[in-house]
């Protein structure tokens, strides 16, 4: 049986501990609450190229992997548009070495030339592999381009060019750090066996001294709607057509969230979605169809993306057509209430068999915590959701006149 706890050291960390006492491995994980909203338009890719620069060792400790790596654990990061997230998995009874680690490296970086160098090169071969020599690796670019003309959310991750990466200073990483990677701008989850009056030791050991710094503001407004269809077609060496409809819809803590997460499902999620059965299955336009939301803080898109089997106008016209007529009718229609039921029961059965691994659950446990939710309410609001409600929402995302569509062609 799991417990969870809270407390908040006074320099503004927030913590979070889930007990398990029949866990053999233990999870600390630090979300920073800084992403790629948080770059200035001609300088991106800073946040992700600092994720790696977290690896290059701090003050204290020049190899961060090599005492982790020699306690039995190992570590990993991620870097979205709204947060930035470090992890690492240890054997319960060494979890003192990874509290060590990475409150080392939230004191103070060690800010190495060398360090900089290194990663400045690994993350500008990654920008070349995955957007410029990968079949479709631009199509981020284009599609959030189109989409955020004027808002942060317009540039992937990875940032808007290589050479963006390659002109970052040691003082621009230092702004960084400074500005963004202190306790009161980071959740700490811990997950495993680990007595709760132990973790609150270890963390006030190691964290209470780590002091606050004044955190960079951000300055941008949310976006600004479509106010007619937009298109963007290219072309490139793809091996075949594929189509992008991007609709704008509500951040996180907006009121149709959880019904735009449900109705991707409904469209496109296993063996019984409407994609499924409809489109894919017949086999006559697509090879593939699926159906998300981008899961952004500030307003962000549903997606549908298809590859077709088929080139040219009327190829594209037909799938365009299939699509806008699934959509149409959650628009016109309420979904028959055993389908919502599905899709309800199948998230609920996914969330509860991803919070049977320890990393996924200190992950789920940080994000709440950063949303200033508790993870157990998050369920109640999608068995909240009528047909209704997800009729209404569908109508007020899914309108043609706000939406978005990339057409990819092979050259």
């Amino acid at each position: 049986m799991t417990e969870t706890y809270r407390f908040s050291l006074p320099n503004g960390l927030r913590v979070i501990h889930s007990y398990n006492p029949t866990a053999s491995m233990a999870v600390v994980n630090t979300l920073y609450d800084v992403g790629g909203r948080d770059e200035s338009p001609d300088h991106t890719g800073l946040a992700h190229l600092f994720e790696h620069l977290m690896f290059g060792g701090s003050v204290n400790i020049p190899d961060f992997d090599a005492p982790l790596q020699a306690a039995g654990g190992s570590s990993n990061a991620w870097t979205s548009n709204d947060f930035t997230c470090f992890h690492d998995v240890i054997p319960a009874h060494n979890i003192e070495t990874a509290l060590w680690l990475e409150s080392d490296r939230m004191l103070s970086l060690a800010f190495s030339d060398k360090a900089l160098e290194v990663q400045r090169s690994v993350v500008v071969e990654e920008f070349k592999e995955v957007c410029l020599n990968r079949p479709y690796g631009d199509m981020g670019h284009l599609l959030f381009g189109m989409a955020y003309p004027d808002h942060p959310y317009g540039v992937p991750v990875i940032g808007r060019d290589f050479h963006d990466i390659e002109k970052t200073t040691q003082e621009d990483v230092r702004r960084w750090f400074h500005s963004h990677y202190a306790p009161n701008n980071a959740v700490l989850s811990v997950v495993g066996n680990i007595q709760p009056r132990r973790i609150k030791e270890l963390v006030t050991k190691w964290y209470g001294d780590i002091p606050r710094r004044e955190i960079a503001p951000r300055l941008f407004t949310d976006p600004a709607l479509p106010s007619s269809p937009r298109l963007v077609e290219t072309s490139g060496n793809v091996p075949q057509t594929a189509i992008t409809i991007a609709y704008p819809m509500g951040g996180y803590k907006s009121p149709g969230y959880v019904a735009a997460d449900l109705i991707t499902d409904i469209l496109a999620n296993g063996q019984s979605s409407r994609f499924y059965r409809r489109l894919l299955m017949p086999g006559k336009l697509f090879s593939d169809v699926d159906a998300s939301i981008l899961g952004t803080e500030h307003p962000g898109l549903l997606l549908v993306n298809a590859k077709l089997l088929d080139q040219g106008p009327e190829a594209e016209q037909a799938a365009i057509r299939a699509i806008n007529d699934e959509l149409r009718q959650l628009t016109e229609s309420e979904v028959d209430p055993a389908e919502l039921s599905r899709c309800v029961n199948r998230l609920e059965s996914d969330r509860v068999f991803s919070m049977m691994n320890p990393l996924q659950k200190a992950q789920s446990l940080a994000i709440a915590e950063i949303h200033d939710e508790n993870i157990d309410d998050i369920l109640p609001r999608y068995r909240a959701i009528t047909p209704e409600h997800l009729r209404a929402v569908a109508a007020d995302i899914l309108s043609p006149s706000r939406s978005m569509t990339l057409i990819y062609r092979p050259r």
